[in-house]
């Protein structure tokens, strides 16, 4: 509504609900210093009167933008293909909505990635950075530290030296359910394909996978690398379908994107899956559950991951205290294909 003709201005809220301007000012802007009495009657004038409090006095009383930026420094291709990374997003944006925060997204590759967070930290643009995914030779958690921004994780930092929180997922336990499921199943050469291995991600569920077979007397009989995307997929389903005798009967593949890729190409020269080959992904992203056949995977539950993580930086936000890690469960989800 309009106050004889203009826009409600801050007085006129004051004004309405019976405080001093300061009063009405620290109710919008530092709303703990009230009473809830005055708080009340400052947010029903606003509400009333149809009043907007500037964000640009906000944030110079507040010395807060209200913005936190969310980091994933992989291609543009990678972050809108992979229903992991769309998850985590909404995931994020979840919790910072429900708190007033803004999301703001930064992505590009990991080599170009390092410069446009420092310069983005710099500016002091955010509060506080989301980091999902990293490489272990990208910098941009060391970027994000040195510059003295909260910041947490979605999974535990690659250099185990950096003191910063996050939110994780026992890759290792992830791991070593595929392959155990595998030797339950019967399958008596177990490979596996790995993901980018200066991943932490990656590198954990490689290591789950070698501890069960190696606890169960078992030697691996393939491995594979690819780039957690189905391309990478598909050229090794192409290179296991070369060869004169399969080199395994069980395929751990470290994420469901690359499974559907090797399952494309194993049926496109004949191969039965699980006839011939047992085959187990790792993300359980929708598409898993409607492949031919259905795909059995490890669960990685991108929008809990990812929210935990924004819920951990928050309280960082709100304590000035580092909160302790958060560790997530992953689950075996058997389906037709293992």
């Amino acid at each position: 509504m309009t106050v004889n003709g203009r826009a409600p201005t801050l007085e006129d809220v004051a004004r309405l609900a019976g405080v001093s301007r300061a009063t009405a000012s620290r109710a919008i802007i530092e709303p703990g210093k009230v009473s809830p009495q005055r708080k009340a009657a400052v947010e029903d004038a606003m509400q009333r009167l149809g009043y907007v409090p500037n964000a640009a006095a906000r944030s110079l009383v507040t010395r807060r933008t209200m913005s936190i930026a969310v980091v994933v420094p992989e291609p543009e291709r990678t972050v809108f293909g992979d229903p992991f990374f769309q998850s985590a997003i909404s995931g994020i944006n979840s919790v910072l909505t429900q708190a007033d925060y803004q999301l703001v997204l930064l992505m590009g590759d990991p080599q170009g990635q390092t410069k446009r967070v420092r310069e983005y930290l710099r500016s002091r643009l955010a509060d506080g950075f989301v980091v999902v995914s990293h490489h272990g030779s990208d910098g941009v958690v060391e970027s994000a530290l040195s510059a003295g921004v909260p910041t947490v994780l979605v999974g535990r930092p690659f250099n185990p030296a950096l003191d910063v929180s996050h939110c994780d997922l026992d890759n290792l336990l992830g791991g070593r359910l595929a392959a155990r499921h595998l030797i339950e199943q019967g399958c008596s050469r177990i490979g596996i394909m790995t993901g980018p291995l200066d991943m932490v991600g990656a590198r954990d569920r490689f290591e789950g996978w070698q501890r069960e077979l190696a606890d169960q007397g078992r030697a691996g009989a393939g491995i594979w690398h690819g780039d957690f995307d189905r391309p990478s997929g598909v050229r090794v389903g192409q290179e296991i379908a070369r060869a004169d005798t399969l080199p395994v009967d069980g395929l751990f593949v470290s994420s469901d994107l690359m499974a559907l890729g090797v399952l494309d190409s194993l049926t496109e020269k004949g191969i039965a899956v699980p006839g011939d080959l047992r085959l187990v992904g790792f993300d359980d992203i929708s598409l898993a559950a409607y492949a031919k056949p259905r795909l059995t995977t490890v669960t990685n539950p991108g929008f809990d991951l990812a929210a935990g993580a924004a819920e951990l930086l928050l309280e960082q936000l709100r304590t000035g205290e580092q909160p302790e890690p958060r560790l997530l469960t992953p689950e075996l989800v058997v389906r037709e294909s293992a």
